[in-house]
């Protein structure tokens, strides 16, 4: 290769061109010939050749498999082209909308005609509420979400409001949710249509036969024979069946057969079936409008009960007898004219009044024969010009309104005439002695003075105002207690001015704004108003302002400030007897505490001694030790009955309320004093009724309650007599009786048996200190119920415990 220009030819390039790294080293080969040899070089050419060569083939390669590529593509893009287009063509063979979503947050994608929605944009199709009713609206909407959020597919079809049926299905799709809407057409769009018809008229006939079911008056139909084929209810009451159906099978036949042919004859000719006939209905004869006409499967009929308007017809008649009777006994004079002037009606008022022949009335008289006939007889007011007076009396049958006159008899007679024109002729004349009246007016006036003169003479001070609010009536009484002067009331002014002159001695706003309301009338109820009124001089008035029939108010004030001392005399007195009355308890109950302590101490040894537990004791010390703690017993109960009742009056005594066995508790109560019915040789009789049933209430309060109650009876008891014990329910109450034959008790001391303290022995060996029924009625109303008590001298005493039916509830029992 030395002395050859080598050049290397690459493909896709013009031409060669020498290689200038070969010709340098070309002509440094010689120089270098012990470094590089000829292999080498050959080796590098070869490697360079084999370059180019790999490069171009990977190069021709590439291009070919791209131009393979671009040819898919390009075929797959026309593809998709005809896929679009095809898609569009889908879409536009039928009115329908295509709503996408590429996640729950994307803007939707709206394609379609939405024209079939009657929207005009296509964003409005996701307006569900603009074109779908409310109820579709909301379920499109929940469908949508719900399809958008957890991809739930839907399909159903409802209606626009402009009556088109769509079709709405949704399902995701490749990862989108979309939502096609289609207007339903064709045969399917009128048979849907004619299903919502046949619903609407299925729910219209069976809301009519539901009518007709319920209607009180008999309703049939027949078919095309005649025969029953439906009754309602109330036509098979009518028959007496059990139910329409057997009627219908029975072919149960209201009327009479006469009525039947009639009806049978309508139906042959076609025409409407309508008579009055009487019937037999529910066992009853009754008078019935029967109406049957053709239908198109047959024929319907009613049957309307007309008895009952025949009896209003009746009545009505009655009632226009029993008005004309009214008439006859009425002290006004009643003459009714027709048309023709002639008398036609007039009652015994009218007889009596004018005094005229009752045959000559019944003859129909006109009104100038009867006029003469009053001028005749001189019952008529003198007149000089009689015929003109006629004239106008008679004009009322021509007149437009009615119309009033006077007239003065020469008898000295007052009569008042109103004349009152019929429209459709004629004259009613009402005549009205008013003689009497204008004697009472007179005597009222006469009244009225004697009564200014009384109040003129009253010491207390009188107003009445009108319904306007000014000072109508007033006395001098009113002026001399608030210092007015008589000038200024008689001008009849205004509550406020006579609130404002009256102000000075009594500055209290309140008491005047409502005296105010009161005379004013702005109070929702006109009632009466009272106040205590205490003056700035130290003259006490009380005030009542009453509200009188015609609108007017009546106001008083009566100076009552000896009355008011004498009051707060007797009020500081009587709150000093109520704070004596106070501590009197507090020490009673302080003592009772101090000697409960040492008493129960002294019970105590006592009952040692007497169970002998230290020594023997001799009969007399037992006995005397027996005393001991009998009545130290006494005492202590007497002392716990002082501590209960300071608890009630305290307010700390609580109830522990339950169910109680009445029986039980009186058996109970009894076992305590059967060693006292022995020693007073009494008899005791127990009668509980069965249906007296458990009681609400404290257990222990209520023995406490039976054996005050049977121990007042043992003491005021005699040997040989019985002491009762009853017990029943009445009403829901409970009755508790204790009753003895004993002596009875005076009227002037039952009033007070149930007072503290009060003890009375009434001639009996009973002793106490008058704290039993006191306790007993404590705890009866702590119950919430009451006691009662019967007795009389020689008769014996009945106490009554009575008990609410429930008992008391626990939080008024707590409290």
């Amino acid at each position: 290769m030395d002395g050859v220009a080598t050049r290397l030819v690459l493909p896709g390039l013009a031409g060669t061109a020498p290689l200038p790294a070969l010709a340098q080293a070309e002509t440094l080969m010689p120089m270098r010939g012990d470094m590089l040899g000829v292999g080498g070089v050959s080796l590098m050419f070869v490697g360079l050749v084999v370059f180019a060569a790999t490069t171009s083939i990977l190069y021709v390669r590439e291009r070919a498999r791209w131009q393979r590529r671009e040819g898919e593509l390009a075929a797959g893009l026309e593809a998709a082209r005809g896929h679009q287009e095809r898609v569009e063509a889908l879409l536009a063979a039928d009115r329908q909308v295509v709503i996408s979503w590429n996640g729950p947050k994307a803007d939707a994608m709206i394609e379609g005609d939405s024209g079939f929605l009657g929207q005009h944009g296509a964003g409005l199709a996701l307006a569900y509420g603009s074109w779908a009713a409310p109820a579709e609206a909301k379920r499109l909407e929940l469908a949508t979400e719900a399809l958008k959020e957890r991809g739930e597919a839907f399909a159903f079809t409802f209606r626009t409001r402009t009556g088109n049926f769509v079709d709405a299905e949704g399902r995701p799709v490749a990862g989108r949710a979309v939502i096609r809407l289609r207007e339903v057409g064709g045969e399917r769009a009128r048979t849907l249509m004619l299903e919502t018809e046949l619903s609407r008229l299925t729910a219209d006939h069976a809301g009519l036969s539901a009518l007709l079911s319920a209607l009180p008056q008999p309703v049939w139909t027949r078919d095309r024979d005649g025969k029953l084929s439906w009754v309602n209810a109330a036509y098979a009451r009518a028959v007496e069946a059990g139910d329409d159906r057997a009627v219908v099978e029975g072919g149960l036949e209201l009327f009479d057969r006469a009525e039947r042919e009639r009806a049978a004859r309508a139906r042959a000719e076609g025409r409407v079936f309508a008579t009055r006939a009487p019937a037999v209905i529910a066992g009853q004869r009754r008078i019935v409008d029967i109406i049957e006409t053709p239908t198109p499967a047959g024929h319907a009929g009613i049957a309307t009960d007309m008895s009952e308007l025949e009896a209003v017809r009746a009545d009505l008649q009655r009632q226009m007898d029993a008005h004309a009777g009214t008439l006859d006994r009425l002290k006004t004079a009643v003459a009714v004219f027709d048309a023709s002037q002639r008398l036609v009606y007039h009652n015994s008022g009218y007889e009596t009044l004018w005094q005229l022949d009752p045959a000559f009335l019944e003859s129909r008289p006109t009104d100038g024969e009867i006029l003469d006939r009053l001028r005749t007889e001189r019952r008529l007011p003198e007149l000089g010009d009689y015929r003109s007076w006629k004239a106008e009396v008679h004009a009322v049958y021509t007149a437009p309104r009615a119309s009033e006159d006077w007239w003065y008899l020469p008898d000295g007679r007052t009569v008042h005439v109103v004349a009152s024109p019929h429209p459709q002729g004629g004259v009613t004349y009402l005549f009205d002695d008013e003689t009497e009246r204008f004697t009472l007016e007179s005597r009222f006036n006469a009244l009225s003075r004697t009564q200014r003169e009384t109040l003129d003479s009253l010491r207390e001070g009188v107003a009445v105002f009108g319904s306007d609010g000014r000072l109508k009536l007033s006395n001098p009484a009113l002026c001399q207690l608030w210092k007015l002067a008589p000038e200024r009331v008689s001008a009849a002014p205004h509550i406020d001015e006579l609130v404002g002159l009256c102000r000075p001695l009594f500055p209290e706003d309140g008491v005047w704004t409502e005296i105010r309301s009161a005379v004013a009338g702005v109070r929702d109820a006109r009632e009466d108003y009272r106040c205590h009124m205490e003056r700035r001089d130290g003259t006490v008035l009380d005030c009542t302002a009453t509200p009188l029939p015609d609108g007017a108010t009546l106001i008083t004030f009566a100076d009552v400030t000896a009355g008011v001392n004498v009051e707060r005399a007797l009020t500081e007195r009587n709150e000093a007897l109520e704070k004596a009355s106070r501590l009197r308890e507090e020490f009673v109950h302080h003592v009772s505490y101090e000697l409960r302590s040492p008493l129960t101490n002294i019970i105590g040894f006592a009952q040692l001694l007497g169970e002998e537990t230290i020594g023997a004791l001799n009969e007399k010390q037992r006995d005397y030790a027996g005393h001991i703690v009998r009545s130290s017993g006494a005492l202590l109960a007497i002392i716990n009955d002082i501590l209960d009742l300071a608890s009630i009056d305290n307010g700390a005594l609580a109830l522990d309320l339950g169910e109680v066995d009445v029986a039980a508790t009186i058996d109970q109560a009894v076992a305590g004093l059967q060693d006292r019915l022995a020693d007073s040789k009494l008899r005791l009789a127990v009668e509980i009724a069965p249906q007296t049933g458990p009681l609400r209430a404290d257990g222990k309060r209520l023995r406490q309650v039976l054996f005050n109650l049977i121990s007042n009876a043992i003491g005021f008891s005699q040997p040989g007599q019985t002491v009762t014990v009853a017990a029943r329910r009445v009403g829901g109450e409970i009755r508790i009786t204790v009753a003895d034959e004993g002596r009875g008790i005076p009227a002037e001391v039952l009033e007070k048996v149930f007072d503290r303290f009060e003890s009375h022995s009434l001639g009996s060996r009973h002793r106490g200190v008058g704290l039993g029924l006191s306790i007993v009625r404590s705890i009866v109303e702590l119950h919430g119920g009451r006691v009662e008590i019967e007795s009389a001298p020689g008769t014996g005493t009945r106490v009554t415990a009575v008990f609410p039916p429930e008992g008391l509830p626990i939080s008024d029992a707590a409290e």
